[in-house]
């Protein structure tokens, strides 16, 4: 796992009430992180720590990482409890103090304490107050994953339930009620995991306590992870803001077969058809840079060298962990290295620059029995390459005249490239896909 970036900042405003001490907050563990699930923590409140401890695991939107200690000293309060989702980045998730004596100081420390911390602004206590004379108490979005007490939610004039922005939008979206929703954030407010977690009965908070007769349904609401939400939302975006086309290009494999064959017979890393894919489509890359680029608005950022991200399904949703200098690699060391990191990408033990980045994607779906497919480009890199599985197919015999059959059999392999316009001309993609054929069909030139 990765070692994480820990925000630490002194506490003020707590004179005289609560000792000197540490606020530890949600840190910033991928490019494309706003948000984050506390899935364990591996301390409990009077624990000491140094820095290199774990103190927890995070779900970021690619991954579950170690957050690491960056600071020594004493876990005074655990803020949230283990499970917690949509935790912002900066949000407070602990308190640590120096002197082991201080613990029993923060045996009640609260949200309520949390939103009195921060120093505000002159503009910032007019605007409260301007707020708090129509009836709402000021509270920041910066808590949707702590509870404090049950309080009834204050309202405008009495008939506007106290909730987030973002736990509005959503319930805007799924047709929630809001008035149907118990608030779990401070002061009673309604945020965005009361709305998630909302099982959508029809009885109001003033009924939640009256049972309701069971009832069965012929579906089940699953719960969306931060990883299945981010692939959601950069796919959407791809497939929105990028002018896909499709280029297909059909390769006979049978002496990549056989030459895969004879270096099993004396390589410690098992070479798999896909190591060997890889290797060719590096060295393909190479040889059409348009394919190794990238659009960055007012430039296309070209690439000497090809970091090859591989698609790899886990039971969390799809990652896409990089063969660093594909090109350069043996596939000895291609073999190895893509082993140890599908295990470790499947176990959620990846460090972010194992997973972030890369300049060309493979996406190979032929161990399901697919023959064809297309896939969607991984920004913002310009291409992607989808590959099926090799098919016996009956062709022409070129030779006929001399071998006395007409026809032959060979294995065939589809694999279709996804492009990006902006950066990849047609005549681009067909030429990277003659160097692709050359690679396969003559493997043993990968070794030159």
């Amino acid at each position: 796992m990765g070692m994480s970036s820990l925000t630490s900042l002194p506490t003020r405003g707590f004179a005289g009430k609560y000792p000197a001490h540490i606020k530890i907050t949600m840190p910033s563990l991928s490019p494309t992180m706003d948000k984050g699930n506390l899935s364990k923590w591996h301390k409990k409140e009077g624990d000491e720590v140094a820095p290199g401890d774990i103190l927890a695991e995070i779900e970021t939107d690619k991954a579950t990482m170690d957050f690491e200690m960056q600071e020594d000293g004493y876990i005074a309060k655990l803020l949230v409890e283990e499970g917690a989702q949509g935790i912002a980045l900066g949000e407070m998730v602990a308190i640590l103090v120096e002197d082991k004596e201080n613990i029993g100081a923060f045996k009640d420390f609260s949200a309520k304490d949390l939103s009195d911390d921060s120093p505000k602004s002159a503009p910032e206590k007019e605007k409260e107050k301007a707020i708090e004379k129509k009836g709402e108490k000021s509270t920041t979005d910066n808590h949707p994953a702590i509870s404090s007490s049950k309080e009834t939610s204050t309202t405008d004039s009495g008939n506007r339930t106290f909730a987030s922005p973002y736990a509005r939008k959503i319930a805007n979206e799924k047709g929630i009620n809001l008035n149907e929703i118990e608030g779990t954030g401070p002061k009673g407010r309604i945020i965005a995991a009361d709305v998630n977690g909302h099982s959508g009965s029809s009885s109001s908070k003033k009924q939640k306590n009256i049972q309701q007769a069971p009832t069965t349904s012929n579906y089940e609401d699953l719960p969306v992870s931060q990883i299945r939400k981010i692939i959601a939302q950069r796919l959407t975006e791809s497939k929105d803001t990028i002018p896909h086309y499709y280029v297909t290009i059909e390769c006979e494999v049978d002496k990549l077969l056989a030459l895969r064959t004879k270096l099993n017979l004396h390589s410690e890393a098992k070479i798999s058809v896909n190591d060997m894919i890889i290797k060719a489509a590096s060295l393909a890359a190479l040889k059409v840079p348009a394919t190794n680029s990238s659009w960055q608005g007012d430039f296309i950022r070209a690439f000497r060298n090809v970091d090859m991200s591989v698609a790899v399904s886990t039971p969390k949703g799809l990652i896409t962990p990089i063969i660093k200098n594909a090109n350069v690699k043996g596939l000895q060391t291609i073999a190895s290295e893509m082993k140890d990191l599908a295990t470790r990408a499947r176990a959620n033990k990846l460090k972010p620059e194992e997973f972030q980045g890369g300049t060309f994607s493979i996406s190979n779906m032929g161990m399901f029995g697919v023959s064809h497919f297309s896939a969607i480009i991984n920004p913002p890199q310009a291409c992607i390459l989808a590959v099926g599985a090799a098919q016996k197919r009956v062709l022409p015999n070129e030779g006929a005249l001399e071998s006395g059959s007409e026809f032959r059999v060979a294995n065939v392999l589809a694999v279709t490239l996804s492009s990006d316009h902006r950066v990849v001309d047609g005549a681009d993609a067909a030429t990277w896909g003659q160097h692709f054929r050359k690679y396969v069909e003559n493997p043993e030139n990968m070794m030159l």
